[in-house]
């Protein structure tokens, strides 16, 4: 049982330990499933925090942003006070100065499921405002001193302190960690943990919009590839062998600038500094050095990680603690995945939480979930491990791009958008279809990577417009669909899995058509016909359908550029 509130120890259904982007929103999540929900949110920052906050994770894709739009019920701030995204576009240009004499993959329209480029300073002071709005307590300024978790089902302790205050003590049925990489749990109980994927960043903000659409091009065309001179407001890549750059523009009149890169191609000493950045940058992208040097006296910030993605053996405990956002685990900013992490993880302890409430047993839940989100987070991880030096190839980034889109939209986003996350009947139903998509998304990541490993790398100057493939923008639209029953959701997971194997057999046989020889001495491992044959007989064969060809092109048509 409970122990009894006092004056000096307040109980609370819930202490949220951070009051950052995942633990603001958590509170919101909770406030919303349970309106009556006693919740106690501690922030070390004292609010307001300045605009351009010094974070990551400023560009979201359509998982975090409809679950800040449309779940927490934020869609107003975000469409008035943040900016609307242009997708994700890659150019092709190290070494370039002239944008239009590179490939460049993008959209040259916006899709119908948006997003937005979120100034994290802007969004995190209004969170902490609308928080307080819905009745929840958010203390800033809040350092952690000491928590104790508790296994017998009496309450959690917090203690906390304000500069020049007394030591306060809360307590606590629910303790969620939302701490970032403080990892106060995580450090407690020992649940860190390295994954294989040894990326660093370093980023940095100047005070003016990096207007990319305005750089100098010997062709004018270039300029009208677009629906609108606009290209500005798209999470730009500029990507060479080993490293991604890219560029965010934000609310506040800022620009955010990061370089992520595999150690094994660029150190991170080359770049941990501002004047060394700059000085790689002058190397590698010219073209953004040359707009950057100018604004050297608008610079605000400059970080770097050296390792900034990290797993976690345990994120849900049945002793009702939760860890949230990167106090558990973290990916990689490319593709922006850390907002949709934050979105899934949160849902998940939400459930729980209500769970408990209801007095319904959490073991197999918290079990369940563990492995689902763990699942989730591996199948996403495959998507960067040892894919780094494909950043700089023209001819096979632009097919990984469309196959992480699509596995992303067909599986991951669907979970989401049609609330089935948590829906264990579902996905008990559907974990042949998933399981098996997960493990072709591995085998196309590998031959992917074996592909790029003899690509000749041709850089034409065009643009491969992904709103010109008619069923790559149908299903990003799908995201919109209103609820599905379950019958409905069930079979677009397994047709799903069917599109996903008949793309998969498109790209293996790209590949193959570029490459038909057998393997050379300097073809480093590269068997595209045996992974072809691979994907015939082992992953295809509960499809025989897929087999017919007329079928096939009318289910899933080619993926052809335009």
């Amino acid at each position: 049982m409970m122990s009894p509130a006092t004056p000096e120890a307040p109980l609370h259904e819930i202490v949220i330990m951070g009051g950052g982007l995942a633990g603001l929103t958590l509170a919101l999540q909770l406030r919303r499933r349970l309106p009556d929900a006693d919740v106690l949110v501690l922030e070390r920052r004292a609010h307001p925090v300045p605009a351009a906050c010094h974070k990551v994770g400023e560009s979201s894709v359509e998982i975090g942003a409809l679950y800040f739009a449309d779940v927490l019920g934020l869609r107003e701030h975000l469409e008035q006070d943040q900016l609307k995204k242009f997708g994700f576009r890659f150019f092709f240009s190290e070494g370039e100065r002239d944008l239009s004499r590179v490939t460049e993959l993008g959209a040259s329209r916006p899709l119908p499921t948006g997003s937005f480029q979120i100034d994290r300073g802007l969004f995190e002071n209004f969170l902490g405002q609308e928080c307080q709005r819905r009745g929840i307590r958010f203390i800033d300024g809040a350092v952690i001193r000491d928590f104790t978790l508790t296994e017998d089902g009496s309450p959690h302790r917090v203690q906390w302190q304000r500069e020049g205050e007394a030591l306060q003590t809360a307590h606590a049925r629910w303790l969620s960690d939302a701490s970032g990489r403080a990892g106060l749990v995580k450090r407690r109980l020992g649940l860190a943990q390295e994954n294989a994927h040894a990326a660093h960043a370093v980023w940095f903000r100047v005070g003016e919009h990096i207007a990319i659409d305005q750089w100098p091009v010997a062709d004018a065309a270039w300029r009208e590839r677009c629906a609108t001179p606009t290209r500005w407001l798209s999470t730009n890549h500029l990507v060479g062998a080993g490293y991604w750059v890219w560029l965010i523009p934000l609310a506040s009149g800022s620009h955010s600038v990061g370089i992520v890169a595999d150690p094994r191609y660029h150190p991170l000493e080359r770049m941990n500094s501002f004047d060394k950045a700059m000085d790689w940058l002058a190397e590698y992208q010219p073209a953004l050095h040359a707009d950057l040097e100018p604004k050297r006296g608008q610079l605000q910030d400059f970080a770097f990680f050296r390792r900034f993605s990290h797993d976690c053996k345990q994120v849900f405990s049945e002793h009702r603690w939760a860890l949230a956002g990167e106090s558990g685990r973290f990916l990689d900013p490319f593709y922006s995945p850390g907002s949709d992490f934050i979105a899934i993880g949160n849902t998940y302890i939400t459930e729980l939480v209500a769970r408990d409430r209801a007095g319904l047993r959490l073991r197999a839940h918290t079990q369940v979930y563990e492995q689902i989100f763990k699942s989730f987070y591996d199948s996403t991880l495959a998507l960067y491990v040892d894919q780094y030096g494909l950043f700089g190839d023209p001819e096979v980034l632009p097919n990984k791009v469309i196959w992480d889109y699509t596995y992303y939209w067909s599986v991951l986003a669907q979970l989401f958008c049609q609330q089935r996350l948590a829906d264990l009947d579902s996905m008990g139903h559907l974990r042949d279809a998933l399981l098996s998509c997960q493990k072709l998304n591995l085998a196309v990541q590998t031959l992917l990577g074996d592909w790029g490993r003899v690509s000749a790398r041709r850089n034409p100057p065009v643009m491969l417009d992904q709103a010109s493939v008619p069923w790559f923008v149908e299903l990003n639209r799908s995201l919109l669909d209103g609820a599905l029953d379950d019958a409905s959701f069930r079979a677009r997971i397994r047709q799903a899995e069917q599109q996903l194997q008949c793309l998969a057999v498109q790209l293996a046989q790209r590949a193959t058509a570029d490459h038909p020889g057998p393997p050379q001495a300097n073809d480093h491992q590269f068997y595209t016909p045996k992974i072809i044959q691979h994907f015939i007989i082992q992953l295809l064969h509960r499809r025989p359908a897929l087999t017919n060809k007329k079928r096939t092109q009318r289910r899933w048509p080619s993926f052809r550029w335009r």
